[in-house]
C-alpha cells in the first residue's frame, strides 16, 4: 500500500521503514485487529445509592435505565451544552465505572463535586485498572472467547479470565475494551497478539488516522468549552429520550428547532501535505472554521475535521485553507462520503 509522504508534519513517519511499520499496522486494523493500552485513560470506580439518579442528571446518558452489563458513551455538559468531557460509563451491579481521559477527570470531578449536595456518591480512582484497546474487525475473536465473540453485541461487556470485555467502538470502528488489572497487562496483550500471527501492537498516531477517518471528534483538540455537544456531532453519547439532565434544554432547542449555525465536517484536502492543526478555513473570503485535526490516511489521503460555518456544509464545495491551500468539504465517515 502507497503511504503519503508526511516528514513535515509532527509524530509522522519519519523513514521509510516507519512508513512501511505504519501500514501494516493499519492494515491489521483495517482487515484484522491491532492492539494499544491507552495510558491516557483511567477508571475511576462511582460508588453509593444514589449514583445512577445523580449521574442520571449530571450527563447525557440515560444511566437509570441502563442494567448491569451496558456501556453507556455519555457526556458532561455545562447549562448551556458545552461540552466539558466525554466518557464511557461501564454499568456493574454494584458501581458505576467511567472509562475517562486522565486531564478530563480532574476538571470533570470538580464539575461534578460543586454539584454534589446531599447525594450518596463516592468516587475512587481504580489506579489498579488499566484499559486494552483492541481495534478491527476480528477484535471480538482477538480479545475473548469464541463463544462471547458470537453474543457480545455492541456497547455491552462481560466478565472473563477476571477481566471485563466490551464490545466498544470507541473510535467509531469494530473494537473491544479490555478492563484488566493492571499487573496483567503485559500478559494480556501478549495473548491476545498470540491469538493470530497478523495481529499487531498500534500505536496513539495510527489510532487518531483511525479516529478522523470516522468523524468521531476529540474533546478538547475539536472542541473549545463553548463547543456545543451538537456541534461536534457527538450524538451517539446523547440520549433523546431521558429526562432532566444538564444542559438538556440548549440540546431539545437546537434539536427540535434545527438552530445549529456550525458543525463538524470532513475535509479532503487538496494535496498530500496535511495542514497544521489551526489553519483557517474560508469560504469566498469568509473565515468559515478551522482545521482541528488532520491525518494523512492511506485509504483516504490528506484528511481532516473542522467545525465549519452552515454556509460550508455542501459536500463537493471546495474551500480554501491557510493561504494556498484548498480542501473539498465532505460529510462524515470519510468511507461513506
Amino acid at each position: 500500500m502507497a503511504h503519503l509522504e508526511t516528514t513535515d508534519r509532527p509524530g509522522a513517519p519519519a523513514t521509510a521503514a516507519d512508513a512501511a511499520a505504519f501500514d501494516s499496522a493499519y492494515d491489521a486494523v483495517i482487515n484484522a485487529a491491532g492492539v494499544l493500552v491507552l495510558d491516557r485513560r483511567i477508571v475511576v470506580r462511582v460508588a453509593g445509592d444514589d449514583r445512577a439518579s445523580f449521574f442520571h442528571g449530571m450527563c447525557t446518558a440515560d444511566v437509570k435505565g441502563a442494567k448491569p452489563g451496558s456501556i453507556l458513551p455519555a457526556l458532561f455538559l455545562t447549562e448551556h451544552a458545552h461540552v466539558i468531557a466525554d466518557a464511557f460509563i461501564w454499568v456493574t451491579g454494584d458501581a458505576l465505572l467511567l472509562d475517562i481521559d486522565s486531564d478530563a477527570w480532574t476538571r470533570t470531578r470538580a464539575h461534578l463535586e460543586r454539584l454534589l449536595v446531599a447525594d450518596d456518591v463516592e468516587f475512587e480512582d481504580a489506579g489498579e485498572l488499566a484499559l486494552i484497546d483492541v481495534e478491527g474487525p476480528a477484535a471480538l475473536d482477538a480479545a475473548c472467547s469464541a463463544q462471547a465473540a458470537a453474543s457480545l453485541p455492541p456497547w455491552r461487556f462481560i466478565e472473563e479470565r477476571k477481566s471485563l470485555i466490551g464490545n466498544l467502538p470507541r473510535y467509531g470502528g469494530p473494537a473491544v475494551s479490555v478492563i484488566a488489572s493492571r499487573d496483567s497487562i503485559d500478559s494480556t496483550v501478549a495473548g491476545i497478539l498470540a491469538k493470530a500471527p497478523y495481529f499487531r501492537r498500534v500505536d496513539s498516531c495510527l489510532l487518531e488516522t483511525i479516529r478522523v477517518e470516522n468523524g468521531i471528534a476529540l474533546i478538547g483538540v475539536d472542541t473549545i468549552d463553548k463547543t456545543i455537544a451538537l456541534e461536534a456531532r457527538l450524538n451517539r453519547a446523547i440520549s433523546f429520550s431521558k429526562g432532566c439532565y444538564l444542559g438538556q434544554e440548549t440540546i431539545e432547542r437546537a434539536t427540535a428547532r434545527g438552530g445549529l449555525k456550525k458543525r463538524m465536517l470532513g475535509l479532503k484536502f487538496s494535496n498530500a501535505h496535511v495542514p497544521p492543526v489551526g489553519a483557517v478555513v474560508s469560504l469566498a473570503g469568509t473565515e468559515v472554521g478551522r482545521v482541528t485535526s488532520a491525518v494523512c490516511s492511506p485509504r483516504f489521503g490528506a484528511i481532516g475535521l473542522a467545525i465549519l460555518h452552515h454556509s460550508a456544509w455542501t459536500p463537493g464545495v471546495e474551500l480554501k485553507i491557510g493561504e494556498d491551500g484548498a480542501a473539498i468539504v465532505t460529510d462524515l465517515p470519510f468511507a461513506q462520503s
